[in-house]
C-alpha cells in the first residue's frame, strides 16, 4: 500500500462500478480515506467498500442521486462528518445513452445533461464550500469532448465538451487555494457503460491507435496521479486516456 495520499479525503460519485469503483479503490490504496455516491445498487457499492476495507482501507459508501442537489450536499457533508475533511472530488458520475441524434427523447437529452454537466456543478459547488487548501478536483469527461468520431454520441459528447471548459475555467480561480482542477477524457474503456464485446466496441476499437479498448484501471492510475502532490502543479489540464483515438 502507497502512502502518497496519506491523511486524504476523497469523494467520488458514481463509484460503485466501472471507472468509478476503480478510481475509489486506487485511492484508498494510495492512503486516502474514501467516500463513494450511488444512486441505485447497494449491493455493488457495498461491495466497493468491502474490497478497500478488506485492503486495509477505509470507505463508506452513500446513497444519493448526482442529479439532485440536496441529496449531493448531503453527501458532502456526510463525508466531511464521517471522514474528518474533504481534499479530492472526483465527478465521476455520468450516462450516455447512444442512439442517432434526431431519434433521442427530450426525456433522454434532459438525463444526460443532468447528469454530465449539472450534477458535475453541483457536486463541485457542494465541495468547494468545504475544500480545503490544496484539494483537488477530478472530472471524468471523455476524448469525445475534444474530438468526436463515434456516431450515436452527439449529445453526450457535447456535455463532455462542457466538462472541458468548465475545467479550465474554475482552475483560474480557485487556483489561489491551491486547489487544481483537472479533467481526464477517457477513451473506450472497458465497462458495463460500454462493454469491449458490445455493439458499438468495434467502430471504437478500430478508431484506437493501440487496437484495442482500455481498461478501469488504466483510468484510475492517472486519476491517483492527479490527486497526488506529486501533480501540483497541473491544472486546468485536459488529460486523455484513449489509447490513441485522438492522435
Amino acid at each position: 500500500m502507497s502512502t502518497k495520499l496519506e491523511g486524504k479525503i476523497a469523494l467520488v460519485t458514481g463509484g460503485s462500478r466501472g471507472i468509478g469503483a476503480a478510481i475509489a479503490k486506487r485511492l484508498a490504496a494510495g492512503g486516502a480515506k474514501v467516500a463513494i455516491t450511488y444512486a441505485k445498487g447497494s449491493d455493488a457499492a457495498a461491495s466497493v467498500v468491502k474490497a478497500i476495507e478488506g485492503a486495509g482501507g477505509k470507505a463508506i459508501a452513500i446513497q444519493a442521486d448526482a442529479t439532485d442537489p440536496k441529496a449531493v450536499q448531503a453527501a458532502v457533508d456526510k463525508t466531511v462528518s464521517a471522514l474528518g475533511k474533504l481534499d479530492i472530488l472526483v465527478n465521476n458520475a455520468g450516462t450516455a445513452i447512444p442512439k442517432k441524434f434526431e431519434d433521442t427523447t427530450l426525456e433522454e437529452l434532459d438525463q444526460v445533461i443532468n447528469l454530465n454537466v449539472r450534477g458535475v456543478f453541483i457536486a463541485t459547488q457542494a465541495a468547494l464550500k468545504q475544500m480545503n487548501d490544496g484539494g483537488r478536483i477530478i472530472s471524468i469527461g471523455s476524448c469525445v469532448g475534444e474530438r468526436m468520431m463515434t456516431p450515436g454520441l452527439v449529445p453526450y459528447s457535447a456535455t463532455k465538451a462542457a466538462i472541458r471548459m468548465f475545467t479550465q475555467g474554475l482552475s483560474r480561480e480557485v487556483g489561489d487555494r491551491g486547489i487544481t482542477v483537472n479533467n481526464i477524457q477517457p477513451g473506450p474503456i472497458d465497462t458495463d457503460l460500454n462493454p469491449a464485446a458490445g455493439d458499438w466496441a468495434t467502430p471504437q476499437k478500430a478508431a484506437t491507435a493501440l487496437n484495442r479498448y482500455g481498461k478501469v484501471e488504466e483510468v484510475a492510475a492517472l486519476a491517483v496521479f492527479v490527486a497526488s502532490p506529486e501533480a501540483s502543479y497541473i491544472t486546468g489540464a485536459n488529460l486523455t486516456v484513449d489509447g490513441g483515438t485522438n492522435a
